[in-house]
């Protein structure tokens, strides 16, 4: 079994004091930073942009998990690569060409990431899942932060565990939307390893203890 990371979405920060947070959230064992880019066509909401991501990685080591929530990624993909993601994923409902996309990534020495909203079936990234060094299930509708978790997502995390164990592949499975330290361990259970959590870490007043309490419930 993979290691469980946590993933704090910088969207449940606030922005006056996220390098304060973004540290506190380290400290209590995160790994990943998870940067939600939305662009107000794709998903009903804007969010932030190159500049954003640029800042947030200068001010932490954490690894820089971009989640482009737009519609026709390839024409941002060499933008955020320069500031400074490290994984980028986008969504295989936003593009035509899903496998140009993920060469894109790749050709800016970036790891790859592909995600399915809520009505969208395992089947349809199937093809690209060799190509992929993440896959993210969204676990409530994109677009607005502290919804309510969708448990009825779990079966595709554990489809996705599955054909990555019959075919070889190594993929991480991240889980996003609603995650907190009450259904953490159902998500592991599934197959997931990438929590990604908003309110639940970066909404609370401490931070550090929220982050440690999420991982702990992790353990199976």
């Amino acid at each position: 079994m993979k290691r469980v990371k946590l993933s704090p979405s910088a969207l449940a920060c606030d922005f006056a004091n996220a390098g304060v947070q973004i540290k506190a959230a380290k400290d209590g064992g995160a790994e990943y930073l998870h940067l939600d880019v939305m662009d107000g066509i794709f998903v009903p909401n804007i969010s932030f942009g190159q500049p954003i991501v640029k800042s947030l990685s200068k001010c932490t080591d954490l690894v820089s998990d971009v989640h482009l929530m737009i519609t026709d990624p390839i024409r941002y993909i060499e933008d955020f690569a320069k500031a400074g993601a490290d994984i980028i994923t986008f969504h295989v409902e936003a593009t035509d060409d899903p496998q140009a996309v993920l060469a894109k990534i790749k050709a800016c020495g970036k790891k790859t990431g592909i995600s399915i909203k809520p009505a969208t079936p395992v089947d349809a990234i199937i093809p690209y899942l060799p190509m992929c060094d993440l896959v993210l299930v969204m676990t409530v509708e994109p677009g607005f932060g502290g919804q309510k978790f969708m448990s009825d997502m779990l079966p595709k995390v554990q489809q996705l565990k599955e054909y990555a164990e019959r075919n070889g592949l190594d993929y991480e499975i991240s889980i996003d939307g609603g995650v907190s330290a009450e259904n953490a361990k159902m998500c592991v259970l599934a197959g997931a390893n990438v929590l990604v959590a908003g309110s639940s870490v970066l909404g609370k007043e401490n931070i550090k203890e929220a982050a440690e309490d999420l991982l702990a419930a992790t353990v199976i």
